[in-house]
């Protein structure tokens, strides 16, 4: 039996998808809706062997692109399926109040994910000038023709803790910086190497400006590498509901 892959919700009312529009599979499954009273949601049917392949990935984001620009839709991430249309239909219909309020609230909004990790040499250089103790110790080692390995295994983990600490301020520093332009923050998962995964929530007209407080970063912070992924489909802000930033007055 054939499952139900579901790309993306909208209101019953969205304009719609042009007549055959290819989605995911080869051959390409032709992409239709589910409505069910005030929602719909974008669909195809599922190919057996559904995978994370690349085409099926670019059809996934294509489908929403262009469903996206014709109004507002709740991007579901790749691989959610149901068992068939029926039971789309009765998702739509238990989680419509839910459904209903993310469409108003993401409405005229893009998703950019920012990414941070430590520039190697520059953070060692910006630790040693702002650690007393660290450079004390290196001090006490080079006057002692570099030092016995208890000393330098100490110097180490000296160095290693205010890293870590580093990494910890900047990525609170970096957020805080980042929430006046933003109208939601959702925080990536720990442990993915960056010291930083976080996605903000951007009303499209006021993507420029968000840009432009990235790029002042970059500058005043310059033992970070940023990255910056988007503008995205919210995919981060679909549920569970975003935070709102401390200063919002929404």
């Amino acid at each position: 039996m054939t499952s139900t892959y579901i790309y993306g919700i909208a209101s019953a009312g969205h304009p719609g998808l042009p007549d055959g529009m290819a989605g995911i599979g080869e051959p390409a499954r032709t992409v239709h809706l589910v409505k069910k009273g005030p929602l719909a949601a974008i669909v195809s049917d599922a190919p057996e062997d559904l995978r994370p392949k690349r085409r099926d990935l670019l059809a996934h984001q294509s489908v929403l692109a262009e469903a996206g620009a014709a109004g507002p839709v709740l991007p579901m991430r790749f691989g959610s399926l149901a068992p068939d249309d029926e039971s789309v239909a009765a998702v739509l219909a238990e989680r419509a109040e839910h459904y209903e309020e993310r469409l108003r609230a993401l409405d005229g909004k893009v998703e950019y994910n920012v990414k941070a990790q430590h520039d190697e040499e520059a953070v060692l250089h910006r630790v040693m000038a702002e650690n007393p103790e660290v450079r004390t110790v290196i001090e006490a080692n080079r006057q002692a023709g570099g030092g016995t390995y208890e000393e330098r295994l100490r110097l180490g983990e000296l160095v290693v803790a205010a890293v870590q600490a580093r990494e910890a301020e900047d990525a609170v520093e970096l957020q805080h910086l980042l929430e006046p332009d933003a109208e939601a923050v959702s925080t990536g998962p720990e442990g993915t190497g960056w010291l930083a995964n976080v996605s903000f929530l951007v009303k499209r007209d006021g993507a420029e400006r968000f840009l432009a407080a990235v790029e002042t970063i970059r500058t005043s912070h310059p033992h970070l590498d940023i990255t910056v992924n988007g503008p995205l489909p919210p995919y981060s802000f679909v549920e569970p509901g975003p935070s709102a930033p401390a200063d919002s007055t929404e």
